[in-house]
């Protein structure tokens, strides 16, 4: 009987799963078993990073801002990030927590100015 030669499939989708995990360290880059379970384990850590880095940039922000907003206490009137956030919700004036940390870093005095004709 002649010898029959396996197909190119199974050696592409091994290839490609190499070049995934081309930069991984030691048999997690070489063994097809190791790679298959590392390259699972590292899409499970992308997915889970993604939603906890919107987190951790959000609460970055909510600091920020709540930071630069104690600091300007006029009259000895104190205000803060939650009373801040209502009342322009109230105004309905529409500027996410990204832009309002950015003017705190950036931009002080159009924060407080923000700040100031909200309490008005």
């Amino acid at each position: 009987m002649t010898r029959i030669k396996r197909g190119y499939i199974a050696r592409r989708r091994r290839t490609k799963i190499r070049l995934f995990a081309s930069t991984f360290r030691g048999a997690h880059s070489r063994l097809t078993r190791t790679i298959t379970q590392q390259k699972m384990r590292a899409l499970v850590s992308a997915h889970r990073d993604r939603g906890k880095q919107k987190r951790n940039f959000r609460r970055l922000w909510i600091t920020r801002i709540n930071a630069v907003i104690r600091e300007n206490r006029e009259e000895g009137v104190s205000y803060s990030y939650s009373r801040l956030i209502h009342d322009l919700y109230k105004r309905q004036l529409l500027l996410n927590r990204k832009i309002l940390a950015q003017l705190a870093i950036s931009n002080r005095n159009c924060l407080y100015m923000i700040s100031n004709e909200i309490l008005k």
